[in-house]
């Protein structure tokens, strides 16, 4: 079906679960389960990788669906960016097109994604948490923690596809932390009902934070809602494709050089869905310019002006979650790493899928098969050498 080659029978050293003290072993250990780690499985388990014997996926969630998992409930895929099907869905009768858009879009993702991964027998190991990544001289050692034991897998190559789910960005400003009101992120947020009767504050100018101020209407006492540039709103209902491109390209720009990942939203502004016109029509979506500072009961801006809040939501986006990756040496003096094409430009036995212009879930399912390809062209070359 692909116009590439599948990894061919291993006639070397087998994998398994070893008798010495140096943990499990496999091939490749894929970390994290989301959009992209799957997308990743798919290919790998279509060019011939087994699962177990060559193949490991970890896990942190307590259940499928990624990050999706822990989404808010009240959020709809129609109320979301449009969430696209992982490689196979259709084959497999899946898909999001299709979905119940009436149900909490955390439970329709779960459900896909959980049958998804039954049809790739994917067995995938969770709740892993994997705390520690260590560069050796056949590849590499992945150190995990789960609920009741801790090990280690050795790998040839590691894959990883932790996203940002769980590096939530809180910027500082003076008095965020004497602030004597309850303050929440994006990852905390779960219905407006745990802030009825409150005086809100929602910080940020991409889709989440307009969602906020709209759920929260009627419910909230009073909702401010801060930007920390002007929303750059499109006067089409759909990402336009342009724009798409652009933002992408400034991912990749920021990935190979090893910067930090510019936002999306900056390059790409926010669509005029219907629901956001109605918001701006009815004057719910008019943004204020970011506050100065925070006070104990509320916040200030440079001219003086107060507001009381007994909350801040942070809508403030994510980082890429690459804290188990700290024993490589890998981040730049810019804050970020170096990615090119998938794959780490200092340690090529290392890829990143869902990593910068990779982040969409069209771009990880692109990215997944472009990543396993250079996988399984890697695990070809050392079962060559060894013949050698």
């Amino acid at each position: 079906m692909y116009p590439y080659p599948r990894l061919p029978p291993r006639t070397g050293m087998m994998v398994g679960m070893t008798s010495g003290g140096d943990g499990e072993r496999t091939r490749v250990v894929v970390v994290g389960a989301g959009q992209a780690g799957l997308s990743v499985s798919w290919y790998l388990r279509r060019l011939g990788l087994e699962v177990g014997r060559d193949l490991v996926v970890l896990d942190r969630g307590p259940g499928t669906g990624g990050a999706w998992q822990h989404r808010w409930e009240s959020l709809r895929l129609g109320a979301a960016h449009r969430v696209h099907d992982l490689p196979g869905m259709a084959g497999l009768g899946l898909g999001f097109d299709s979905a119940d858009r009436r149900a909490p879009a955390r439970d329709v993702v779960a459900e896909q994604y959980a049958r998804y991964e039954a049809a790739l027998e994917l067995d995938v190991r969770r709740p892993v948490e994997v705390t520690g990544v260590t560069g050796l001289g056949d590849g590499f050692a992945v150190r995990w923690v789960g609920r009741a034991s801790s090990g280690s897998v050795r790998a040839e190559v590691v894959v990883n596809a932790t996203g940002t789910w769980g590096a939530p960005f809180v910027p500082w400003y003076p008095g965020r932390d004497t602030f004597a009101g309850r303050q929440l992120h994006t990852s905390d947020y779960r219905a407006a009902s745990e802030l009825e009767g409150l005086d809100v504050v929602v910080v940020g100018g991409g889709t989440s934070a307009i969602g906020f101020v709209l759920e929260l209407d009627g419910v909230a006492a009073s909702t401010t809602w801060v930007t920390r540039r002007p929303v750059d709103w499109l006067d089409q209902g759909e990402l336009d494709v342009e724009s798409a491109v652009a933002a992408v390209a400034a991912q990749d720009r920021a990935a190979r050089a090893g910067q930090a990942l510019p936002s999306i939203v900056s390059g790409t502004g926010v669509p005029r869905t219907r629901r956001f016109v109605s918001g701006i029509e009815r004057g719910l979506l008019v943004e204020r310019p970011m506050f100065s500072a925070i006070e104990r009961d509320g916040v200030r801006w440079a001219d003086g002006t107060f507001a009381h809040a007994d909350a801040i939501v942070w809508a403030t986006g994510f980082r890429p979650e690459l804290r188990h990756l700290a024993p490589l040496g890998l981040r730049s003096a810019d804050g970020g790493v170096s990615v090119e094409g998938g794959a780490s430009t200092l340690d090529p036995r290392l890829f990143f899928a869902g990593y910068g212009p990779q982040a969409s879930t069209i771009g990880a399912n692109r990215a997944g098969r472009a990543i396993a390809r250079q996988v399984v062209a890697r695990l070809s070359g050392s079962d060559a050498e060894r013949r050698g």
